[in-house]
């Protein structure tokens, strides 16, 4: 199935809940809201026409305090159709971002999720064990935030870069 021929079927069965596509990208994408993704999400693994079965990643993105925006950008790909699309969608809250997990979807996800929790702070409802995954626990903070500031000292050791 043509790119165009997957966004006229997520405009039918969704229609305003994707909110942007963008043809521009690439992979080509949608914007959806946050609290569209688990049906949305669902609609692309499940439909027969889609069958977008891989989740490849998720990124976060800090668009900085002046914006006042977090994004998320989900990579899927359909094996046996050979298909690739982006999901964007944006968070106006960045104080504390959240949105739904998508971990039980996608089993990839999980991993992901608690990269992007652990770095940028971005909860994800629902996720099994949204803990940190490279830092430690008692790290302060989100280092690609971009109005975190480094902790000078972690357990007596200077922290300077």
């Amino acid at each position: 199935m043509t790119t165009d021929l997957i966004f006229k079927l997520l405009k039918s069965c969704f229609g305003q809940k994707v909110m942007e596509i963008n043809l521009n990208d690439q992979p080509r994408s949608i914007e959806i809201t946050s609290q569209e993704n688990r049906e949305l999400f669902t609609f692309l693994r499940d439909n027969n026409q889609l069958y977008f079965d891989m989740l490849s990643s998720i990124t976060g993105i800090d668009n900085g305090p002046e914006v006042n925006t977090m994004e998320l950008i989900y990579n899927l790909y359909s094996i046996p159709f050979d298909s690739h699309l982006m999901v964007k969608i944006k968070l106006e809250d960045r104080e504390s971002p959240i949105a739904p997990t998508v971990s039980d979807i996608w089993k990839t996800a999980n991993w992901h999720e608690r990269e992007i929790f652990d770095l940028l702070g971005i909860r994800f409802e629902g996720h099994p064990d949204l803990r940190r995954i490279l830092l430690p626990s008692d790290w302060e903070g989100h280092p690609l935030r971009k109005d975190d500031v480094l902790q000078k000292r972690y357990h007596g050791i200077k922290v300077d870069y």
